[in-house]
């Protein structure tokens, strides 16, 4: 199974990192659903603006992790490339 790693963008222009392995159904959780995170209900909607497809969860935590760690520049020129 396929994991990916994604970003997005919320209505006040800050960023949610991520990992699923449906990201249109998560994003849509995001939007529209208790199942979305504590820190996106409260800036719906969010925009899906960046994902990264992983072979594995451990690979895709990973990957989250290292993004969380970068400076808003910085994953803004991630998501702009």
């Amino acid at each position: 199974m396929s994991y990916f790693v994604y970003i997005v963008k919320c209505c006040d222009d800050t960023l949610y990192t991520g990992i699923t392995t449906d990201v249109e159904r998560r994003v849509e959780e995001h939007n529209n659903s208790d199942k979305g995170a504590k820190y996106t209900k409260l800036r719906r909607p969010v925009e899906l603006v960046y994902t990264e497809k992983r072979d594995n969860r451990s690979e895709a935590s990973k990957r989250e992790y290292a993004i969380k760690q970068l400076s808003r520049l910085q994953k803004f020129e991630l998501i702009n490339v």
